[in-house]
């Protein structure tokens, strides 16, 4: 049987990273059974062995209602863990400690990565770490992740399988022992679990009966000590995590450095650094990818699109054939370097922790939007991919949130989007009709969040935001996690395209598209402005945004837009699919994270609003 080995910490501490050094690519992600956590499962190979490795979500404590802490203790109490692998931020050791000493409790086998040393140090704290394992009673490894330091001894623990359980143990208040023990005298239940009853928290493996007695104990406790269990508990945690992690650690003259919070954390010059770094990524996507773009294309034009033409084939294998090697130049000359490019600055941001410096400054606006700063993140995201974004609205504290933020998450624009904008309209049209048409956008989604703040239901709650630490990208991680993302792109997205490409060129041989572009051309026409040709292109960005341009290359025959559709026409037709119904992914996402009635409900307000916006371009451009 293979090994199994789960990642458990706090948020931000680094278990990702570790995660992603260790299994490569090979990365699976499904929610956990009956819950809407995902879960991140991977393959680690080292040498001639494997072992398969489980990055759990970032909680700070088993002692909660969240959903990612109930999905934690389940996963803890019921799946078979070869060893437990606790990463710890080693510049914050005390916080850490407190849900490592629950862990503890489950007397699993465990491995503490005590991670960020540099930061420790940086900060002026030296950790004796085998002081530290000798108090754990177990293995602990110092860890630099951002340069893999000693994440090879984890594969090495891993596959030995001599890691012993922790022998450390929370001296408890005297009657919280005494009804943990009896707890377990009298119904089997492990200290774990009768702690838990204790603290009143929802467990499978407590029985109606054992919960029902472990509260009449709790309110006989609370009466002697006017404090709750969890109040004595989490009291009793506390102390022995300030007293270990004082122990362990000494003080040394901090690493003189400037502090950047403090510029990019304050409204000047933090909001005037964040527009001119979201307006440099827009401008360095549109002109790098426009060079790409030329590159690619022209030389797919000389060396396949010109010689297949030469060969004078049958016309419908000349049709089909045309067809797809447009979708070929379609897709990876034109939107693989626009999604591979905005999919890098993301990740740059990502890894900085240049993001949550965003999120909290963004905080007061957002409020306006019916969110707080934390909503910026979805947002951001949604820039590289509406999917993602929409998934991490769950981060957001209530369905309120979550609702609002999903609907704005489907009007910005994702970098499928940007490649219909950059493509069409910066290459054809200027940088400032492109610019243009992200103003619209961001105006229209600032007027839905704050009509949306005013009429959804539900409260408003503060933030509160863990600022991960300012570091230096490592571009290797920087890369990998771009590739992650754009894959996604080329093994979806691109099959997508060829497979309809080639039922295009059937349609177009049989002269069905031509039976579609007349019926749908007055309505086009007359509300749009646009032939029936580009409204048929529109609808197929329905299963990728992208290939709304693409099918426009296909069926207009040529990837020089220009000489097809004037500047208006182009223009509108960019305007509308930034806003148009989002792709099916974005739709089935919403469906699962929102419920089938909401996402409905957006997919219907974002044809209107892109039908209508269009309409009123036309009214302006056209006449």
């Amino acid at each position: 049987m293979i090994p199994r080995a789960v990642l458990i910490g706090n948020p931000s501490v680094g278990k990702s990273l570790i995660f992603n050094h260790l299994t490569g690519l090979g990365v699976e992600v499904s929610n956990y059974p009956g819950t809407t956590v995902g879960v991140m499962q991977g393959v680690v190979h080292y040498e001639d062995a494997e072992f398969n490795l489980v990055d759990l979500p970032g909680i700070y404590s088993l002692a909660g209602n969240s959903v990612e802490e109930e999905m934690v203790r389940e996963y803890l109490l019921t799946e078979d863990i070869s060893l437990l692998i606790a990463v710890l931020d080693a510049k914050h050791l005390e916080r850490n400690l407190y849900l490592l000493l629950q862990v503890a409790e489950m007397k699993k086998p465990l491995l503490v990565i005590l991670n960020m040393m540099d930061d420790a140090e940086a900060a002026g704290k030296i950790i004796d770490t085998e002081s530290l394992g000798q108090k754990l009673g177990v293995p602990v490894i110092p860890s630099v992740a951002t340069n893999g330091k000693n994440l090879d001894e984890i594969a090495k623990a891993v596959l030995k399988g001599e890691v012993p359980a922790p022998s450390v143990a929370i001296p408890y208040d005297h009657h919280i022992e005494a009804a943990v023990h009896s707890l377990q005298k009298y119904y089997g239940v492990s200290q774990p679990e009768a702690l838990w009853a204790l603290e009143n928290l929802n467990i499978h493996t407590i029985t109606p009966e054992i919960h029902e007695n472990a509260l009449i104990i709790a309110g006989e406790i609370e009466r002697r000590h006017m404090m709750s269990p969890e109040q004595i508990v989490a009291a009793n945690r506390h102390n022995l995590a300030k007293q270990i992690a004082t122990s362990v650690t000494k003080d040394a003259p901090p690493r003189r450095r400037r502090d950047l919070d403090e510029l990019l954390t304050r409204g000047f010059p933090g909001l005037p650094i964040l527009i001119i770094i979201m307006v440099s990524i827009l401008l360095i996507v549109f002109t790098l990818g426009g060079v790409l773009e030329e590159i690619i294309v022209t030389l797919m034009t000389t060396y396949i699109a010109d010689p297949f033409h030469a060969l004078n084939l049958d016309p419908l294998v000349d049709t089909v054939g045309g067809a797809v090697i447009l979708a070929l130049m379609s897709g990876l000359g034109i939107a693989f370097p626009y999604v591979f490019l905005f999919y890098l600055f993301i990740s740059v941001l990502e890894d900085t922790g240049y993001l949550t410096r965003a999120a909290f400054l963004a905080d007061r606006s957002m409020h306006k939007l019916g969110l707080h700063g934390q909503g910026l993140i979805p947002m951001v995201l949604s820039f590289g991919c509406s999917v993602p974004a929409i998934m991490s609205t769950r981060l957001l504290p209530t369905k309120r949130e979550q609702f609002i933020a999903s609907v704005l998450v489907t009007m910005l624009p994702c970098s499928a989007r940007t490649v219909v904008i950059s493509g069409i309209v910066a290459s054809f049209i200027g940088f400032g009709a492109a610019f243009s048409i992200y103003a619209i956008v961001f105006v229209l989604v600032f007027i839905v969040g704050c009509i949306l703040s005013r009429i959804t239901p539900g409260e408003q709650f503060g933030m509160i935001l863990e600022m991960a630490q300012l570091r230096k990208p490592v571009a290797s991680h920087v890369l990998r996690k771009s590739w992650m993302r754009v894959r996604e792109f080329i093994y979806i997205a691109m099959p997508l395209l060829l497979v309809s490409s080639i039922f295009l060129g059937l349609f177009e041989y049989y002269g069905l598209v031509q039976m579609f572009e007349q019926f749908i051309n007055p309505f086009s026409t007359a509300v749009l402005g646009l032939p029936g040709f580009a409204f048929t292109a529109l609808m197929f960005g329905i299963l990728r945004k992208e290939m709304a341009f693409e099918t426009l290359a296909v069926m207009g025959g040529t990837t020089d837009l220009a000489s097809i559709l004037s500047s208006s026409q182009l223009y509108i037709f960019a305007l509308v699919c930034a806003l148009f119904i989002p792709c099916i992914s974005t739709i089935a996402v919403l469906m699962r994270e929102i419920g089938t009635r909401r996402a409905l409900m957006i997919t219907v307000f974002t044809l209107c609003l892109g039908l209508g916006v269009g309409a009123l371009a036309k009214l302006i451009l056209i006449g």
